[in-house]
């Protein structure tokens, strides 16, 4: 399945098991954001996966993601925008990438920020 829960969202990020792209705005993403989520507003998004690694780290300051990585979540507010990355990433050849389908808003909630 696409979908990461709120559990298996936490699970990855204490392990370190995971790459998680917020892709709302910045103006959102600076409002309040879940810790270890690198922010790629949805329209960059697709210009951001067809960057070569060297550019990608540059840009972002994380290691790229690899198409066969099983560790790729993306992230919006409710669910509908990471849905439509997640669409983008799977065009690109991200075949194993997921999403956060609860969003920073479940975040948030069940973190009691």
């Amino acid at each position: 399945a696409s979908v990461v829960t709120y559990s298996q969202l936490k699970n990855m990020l204490s392990n370190g098991s995971i790459q998680l792209f917020d892709v709302r705005s910045p103006e959102e993403y600076q409002a309040g954001h879940i810790s270890q989520a690198v922010n790629i507003p949805l329209g960059s998004l697709e210009e951001s996966l067809r960057l070569s690694p060297e550019r990608f780290q540059q840009k972002f300051e994380v290691k790229a993601p690899v198409k066969d990585d099983d560790d790729i979540v993306f992230q919006c507010a409710k669910g509908n925008r990471s849905l439509k990355a997640l669409d983008i990433a799977h065009r690109l050849g991200f075949s194993r990438a997921r999403h956060y389908k609860g969003g920073y808003s479940e975040w948030a909630e069940k973190e009691g920020k």
